[in-house]
């Protein structure tokens, strides 16, 4: 039997690669959102671009999505197992102000958003701002 992570990632179908699965290892090990200038550090020798571009084939493959916290760059999380990023999948994250890290809050949905006639929903990004519990003791 294939490790959990190579599973995981031929679950969204994509190609088990060893950078993928080492990128893959660390989304999974970190507790909050990670940025791709936080994922370099982690990777000594690893090029930008292709760190970038397993992030972006995560992404579309719904293994991971991304969250714009207004801190600066995007930062990327780790997709619930059976999340398919649909609007029903969606949920609140907490930026702490103090720490600079973004949670995935994922037992609080975002709430419903009743748009005009015509106009559709793709995505929500709600983020909350405060301070977490880690920075709070």
């Amino acid at each position: 039997m294939a490790p959990k992570n190579e599973q995981q990632l031929i679950k969204r179908n994509i190609k088990p690669t060893a950078m993928r699965e080492l990128v893959l290892k660390v989304l999974t090990e970190e507790k909050t959102a990670i940025s791709l200038p936080e994922l370099e550090q982690k990777f000594e020798k690893a090029d930008r671009a292709t760190l970038y571009r397993t992030l972006k084939t995560f992404e579309k493959r719904k293994l991971i999505h991304s969250i714009d916290d207004g801190s600066g760059p995007v930062k990327y999380a780790l997709c619930l197992e059976k999340c398919s990023c649909s609007v029903e999948d969606l949920h609140v994250h907490f930026h702490c102000t103090k720490c600079n890290k973004t949670y995935c809050l994922h037992e609080i949905p975002v709430p419903a958003i009743i748009l005009p006639k015509d106009f559709s929903l793709d995505s929500v990004n709600m983020v909350v701002q405060g301070v977490c519990a880690n920075c709070k003791l």
